[in-house]
């Protein structure tokens, strides 16, 4: 179901509005005339390596370039030197902190008529931490608590010892429950989607279809798309909260440790430079300080 919309607002160029689980639309109207000139401005650039018969390249008239290039190309690169601009203008006017780069979406390109683009993006929620550390250090305390239980597991009469690992589950599990945020149906999606495909590349390999693989595990399309829907809110939800604990008490990540855990990570020469990318190097430190946010809520007990 959509999000349920709560405000919209007027912008130079056309409307935003958001949705209660932060979902954000702008709708950019842009005049015609100036389609038309970055139109003819991007197919002079583009005239320039095209060969049009009985001209020399790069000679050829405009209307002659135009009508050689594809459409879709012409207008993905005119909308390319347009919707940049209006998008920044938008989140300075309105203070957008976009989480992720839109998606545009053509409404409206009629010749001669202004045209319409919508532009869909998301902001991340707000999240009230509250008393974590209480909380936490609360949940871990009971999961320790001796019961006859326990003991005909652990063999003894004494405080439960609860592992490194059964803390954490406990810890991520405290968290979930009681400190709760709304995902954008934008970012949950993506991650479904993403999940999707690298399911349907490892049944590639495997010679396998989706149709046949399904019946195997007792499953759906609609069932494996919200079991997915579920563990990825229940992840970016996760990484949100660990990155807001991380924030909260101030763990910084060092360039020495990136570079640790590139080369504990990476024997494999090639695997190694693939990691030591301004990107991944990012992705590598936001792992280790939700890593760090999450030991320092083990140390509790």
């Amino acid at each position: 179901m959509a999000a349920k919309k709560k405000k919209t607002t007027k912008v130079s160029s056309g409307s935003l509005a958001k949705s209660d689980d932060g979902t954000i639309q702008i709708t950019f109207t842009i005049p015609f005339g100036q389609i038309k000139s970055t139109r003819e401005e991007t197919a002079s650039e583009i005239g320039k390596d095209i060969q049009v018969s009985g001209f020399r390249k790069g000679k050829a008239p405009l209307d002659k370039v135009i009508s050689q290039i594809p459409q879709d190309t012409l207008i993905e690169k005119t909308l390319g030197k347009i919707l940049p601009k209006l998008l920044a203008a938008a989140i300075n006017e309105h203070k957008i902190k976009p989480a992720v780069y839109p998606k545009f979406e053509l409404v409206k390109a009629v010749e001669g008529e202004n045209w319409q683009i919508r532009a869909v993006t998301c902001e991340l929620p707000e999240i009230n931490l509250g008393d974590y550390k209480k909380i936490i250090a609360g949940a871990l305390r009971a999961k320790a608590i001796w019961t006859p239980d326990s003991a005909k597991t652990a063999g003894d009469k004494t405080d439960k010892k609860i592992s490194k690992e059964e803390k954490e589950q406990e810890i991520i599990k405290t968290l979930l429950e009681t400190i709760k945020i709304t995902i954008p149906k934008l970012l949950i999606n993506e991650e479904v989607n993403h999940k999707l495909s690298n399911l349907l590349a490892r049944l590639e390999k495997l010679g396998l279809t989706l149709e046949t693989y399904l019946p195997s595990i007792g499953k759906t399309a609609e069932t494996l798309r919200a079991e997915y829907e579920k563990q990825a809110k229940e992840a970016l939800s996760l990484d949100l909260i660990l990155n807001k604990i991380a924030e909260k008490e101030k763990i910084k990540v060092s360039e020495k440790q990136i570079q640790e855990t590139i080369k504990a990570s990476a024997a494999d020469p090639k695997l190694a430079e693939k990691l030591d990318t301004p990107e991944q190097r990012r992705l590598i430190k936001s792992i280790l300080r939700r890593r760090a946010a999450l030991d320092s809520l083990s140390a509790l007990l």
